[in-house]
């Protein structure tokens, strides 16, 4: 556990109706109360001294072609109807003009503006380039894997057939997937490398939709989400915070369990080991993992939620496959140097995403086995429950005893959600205002950069935002907490092609900065921006300030 300033952290909510941080309409904020007498006032200075309005500092070094590209380019993406019809146009251009053409024009346009280059040669130039302007290199090898299987039917599907318990639906693990992810694995370890190689002090990009069949990581994540619906059923206060005594967990337990005596008795002294008297999320999620799930549910009373998302044996064997390919990938990072970045995903796949995550960060960010974290999850802000989430992470790696690593982001996938959640006929996920995602964001970067101050441990966060204001709070706040603009627990990082004018004086100025560099092959990275594009349309939309700094550039280097 971290030892430091004493402390302690209350939570409050925008929504003084609703105390409840798992109720969509509250907006969680977090005040950190620092009982030391030298407390750091809970203000910001808005003081900085990069010039993020200044055109030369973020376009001086490129070329004359890469300016007028660049304003082509966010010409275009000011268009509403190109953006929200990006792949249809793509799809209809491959139709009329052929692969070779349509790839060749996006190559030299869309593909060479946001992203690094198709391989390690390629991508050489332009990060020694942004190394030079003190910016270091984030590789994302830009492939999603995105399940289009029917699990209603396995009629004439080719792979893996396997029967779930409790008469649930037969689902197909195509073959096809499976050695896709097999791939993917040693273009990670290239991209790995590749950093190692270029930058020692990069990142690694990782997609887990890449290294896993997507209908099996929503399998999982409904099992996660349902035995975290299963221990709120077991909590009885709503004053609980989170807790369960001894006495309800039994209680409950036995009303759907069936159970003898001497098993309660072990279970409640491997959930509550220090003899607390009480018992929380961590332990019991620790206890009920989706792969010894069976063991469970095979002594539930009566078949429910819980039960009706049991596993086979044949999906526990495909979990344990994607567990062992992120394994593979970190042992690489460990022995390369390169810290990873599993990037967030759509929501139904999250859930997973973040328990195979913490997996990798108990073994690789122990803190027996390294001074800093390697391994970084990422939260996206624009959810309603992201401050419960990493006040939740930060209690686990206090109780394994590793490191914390976060990248914070504000999210990309807010149509995608939205509509899911219409169509589905649950409450959304996302804040309902931008206003309200950019307070969460800005309380959760606050919460964690004062935690680190007053804990004395070693977390570290990445903040990945194109928002000028969030970076000036994070700024002032690094000054107010006495921490140098090079000080390896904070770093900042924005996507290639966009928002030079705060990566360039960040970097200018000292602090930690990255691009995000997708690569690839132009025939499987552009879909994915394209993709990219519609998601994020408002943020492109909003490419003024990008114009207008370009065109101003371009005015005095032409004038000048």
């Amino acid at each position: 556990m971290c030892q430091g300033r004493s402390s302690r952290f209350i939570k409050t909510t925008s929504n003084a109706s609703s105390s409840s941080m798992s109720d969509p309409a509250a907006t969680s904020h977090f005040v950190v109360v620092n009982a030391d007498k030298h407390q750091v006032p809970n203000t910001f200075l808005h003081a900085t001294n990069c010039k993020f309005s200044d055109a030369s500092s973020a376009h001086g070094s490129k070329s004359t072609y890469e300016l007028l590209r660049a304003i082509g380019v966010f010409s275009a993406c000011r268009l509403p109807f190109l953006v929200q019809n990006a792949e249809m146009f793509l799809d209809m251009s491959y139709k009329i003009f052929g692969v070779h053409l349509t790839n060749a024009i996006m190559k030299q346009t869309f593909f060479r503006h946001f992203c690094a280059g198709e391989d390690r040669s390629d991508m050489l130039p332009l990060i020694q380039k942004l190394q030079n302007s003190n910016i270091g290199p984030i590789l994302d090898y830009a492939a999603e894997n995105e399940s289009h299987t029917d699990t209603s039917s396995v009629d004439g599907l080719q792979g893996l057939f396997t029967q779930p318990p409790f008469n649930q639906p037969a689902r197909v693990y195509d073959y096809k997937s499976e050695e896709e992810c097999d791939r993917h694995v040693s273009v990670f370890k290239d991209c790995i490398r590749s950093v190692h190689d270029v930058s020692p002090a990069g990142f690694a990009a990782l997609k887990v939709t890449a290294l896993g069949n997507p209908m099996l990581l929503e399998r999982m994540s409904t099992m996660i989400v349902e035995v975290k619906n299963l221990f709120a059923k077991f909590q009885q206060r709503d004053n609980s915070e989170g807790l369960i005594s001894r006495e309800e967990f039994v209680a409950c337990y036995r009303h759907h369990f069936q159970v003898e005596d001497e098993q309660v008795k072990t279970l409640i002294e491997s959930l509550d080991p220090l003899g607390t008297g009480m018992i929380d999320y961590i332990s019991f999620a620790e206890m009920m993992t989706p792969y010894n799930l069976p063991h469970y549910t095979i002594k539930c009373k009566s078949i429910g939620p819980l039960a009706l998302v049991t596993p086979s044996s044949d999906e526990i064997m495909l979990m344990k496959r994607i567990s062992e390919r992120l394994h593979t990938l970190a042992e690489e990072a460990v022995q390369c140097g390169t810290k990873l970045l599993c990037d967030a995903e759509h929501l139904k796949y999250q859930p997973a995403i973040d328990n195979l995550v913490v997996d990798l960060q108990k073994k690789f960010n122990a803190k027996n086995k390294t001074d800093r974290p390697i391994i970084f999850n990422t939260y996206q802000c624009y959810l309603n429950d992201t401050p419960e989430k990493v006040r939740l992470d930060l209690k686990r790696a206090e109780r394994y005893s590793f490191h914390f690593g976060a990248k914070l982001v504000r999210g990309a996938y807010m149509e995608h959600e939205r509509e899911r959640s219409q169509k589905l006929k649950y409450p959304s996920p996302i804040h309902d205002s931008a206003d309200l995602t950019h307070q969460c964001y800005d309380d959760v970067v606050e919460y964690l950069m004062r935690y680190r101050w007053q804990n004395g441990c070693r977390s570290e966060i990445m903040i990945a935002t194109h928002n000028q204001q969030s970076i000036e709070k994070a700024v002032d706040l690094m000054k107010q907490l006495g921490l140098e603009p090079h000080d390896q627990s904070v770093f900042f990082a924005q996507l290639y092609g966009m928002r030079d004018n705060l990566s360039f004086p960040l970097g200018e100025n000292g602090y930690n900065t990255f691009k995000y560099l997708p690569y690839g092959k132009v025939q499987e990275v552009i879909p994915y921006l394209l993709r990219r594009a519609t998601e994020n349309s408002a943020v492109l939309g909003d490419s003024v300030t990008e114009l207008d700094l370009l065109k101003e550039e371009l005015y005095n280097r032409l004038i000048y």
